[in-house]
């Protein structure tokens, strides 16, 4: 049980999913502050059928504070996350500030908690197409070692956060109404009807940064180095939900049936897939979920130790909220006296 708790960045679209799944997931914490920027500071929100005002983020508000949960942008990130630290609290942080800092451990809590233990007071969470492609991964890479990914995302406008989606949603309505000069809000190009193959800036010999997160936090998390991994990222017209195509390869064969006993077995991960019936993941139905989704599982047909494979996750959950809030169970299981 921890005395106080801070969720920072309360009001945005992450951290109302944080609230509703402390509540829902009934977190161990006799105190819970929301705190926000300076112009969402005295907003009231429901918690747990009570009234809390929002707090501003300053270095002051952490006192007393034991653990700080944050979804906020990195450059927030980075200041808050040692005024809490220096007070006393340990951060799970949501932004991609400290996540390849070597002393924060990068954590997904069905695949790494034990790295949790090696924490300086700052825990990071994964950017959301790292985390439903490692999950997939994990179970292949105990198995059989995986040497190689080739994965393409179709990441939902929500990863751009609520102005992403008023761009698709807005765009939309522009064009179906003719109007073929809607100006974005967030991105370079319109969205609607449009697929966008950039997310983040341009960072190393044609890859984008969030391509680049992809390849070295899934490194991290599965510990192994050698691990080849080639990215391309793709924003697409689906407002929540990112899915990905990944193609790997593996030291020893993985039969189809094989794989889909593994993905099926590993905790987080759910199995549809049924061609013949056309059953597999799609966005609309695997909205509002914590789960990863696989289906589609196919050999390689240009490669013996390959194996073909789509997966789909809600990327405001466990691509965020609830990645983080299972992170900050692990502190929770720890802290208790009845732990063993």
């Amino acid at each position: 049980m921890f005395d106080s708790i801070a969720v920072v960045g309360a009001t945005g679209a992450v951290g109302k999913i944080i609230r509703d799944l402390l509540v829902a997931r009934d977190f161990p914490a006799r105190q819970v502050k929301l705190v926000a920027s300076a112009r969402s500071a005295g907003q009231k929100i429901d918690f747990a059928g009570r009234e809390i005002e929002v707090e501003a983020l300053e270095p002051d508000v952490f006192q007393g504070v034991d653990l700080a949960i944050g979804s906020t942008p990195d450059e927030v990130a980075r200041d808050f996350a040692p005024w809490a630290v220096e007070r006393g609290a340990v951060v799970v942080d949501e932004s991609g500030y400290w996540r390849m800092d070597p002393k924060v451990p990068l954590v997904v809590p069905e695949i790494n908690p034990q790295a949790v233990e090696q924490h300086q007071g700052i825990i990071a969470s994964p950017n959301c197409s790292t985390t439903q492609l490692v999950l997939a991964l994990k179970p292949l890479h105990d198995a059989a070692r995986v040497r190689r990914v080739i994965v393409s995302t179709y990441q939902a406008t929500s990863g751009a956060g609520v102005a992403g989606q008023r761009d698709l949603e807005q765009g939309s309505r522009a064009q179906l109404d003719g109007d073929m000069n809607f100006a974005c809000e967030t991105f370079a190009h319109p969205i609607a009807f449009n697929l966008i193959p950039q997310i983040g800036s341009e960072k190393h010999a044609g890859y984008t940064s969030e391509e680049m997160k992809m390849v070295h936090e899934t490194r991290k998390i599965l510990e192994d180095d050698d691990i080849q991994v080639c990215p391309t990222c793709v924003r697409v017209p689906v407002s929540n939900c990112h899915s990905e195509s990944i193609l790997v390869e593996t030291d020893r064969k993985l039969s189809v049936d094989g794989a889909r006993e593994l993905f099926a077995a590993f905790p987080g991960i759910t199995v549809i897939d049924d061609l013949g019936e056309n059953r597999y993941p799609m966005p609309r139905d695997c909205d509002g979920s914590d789960e990863v989704f696989v289906g589609r599982i196919r050999e390689d047909l240009s490669h013996p130790h390959g194996l073909a494979f789509w997966c789909v996750s809600d990327n405001l959950r466990k691509g965020a909220a609830t990645n983080a809030v299972q992170i900050a169970e692990l502190l929770a299981r720890r802290a208790s006296p009845t732990s063993s």
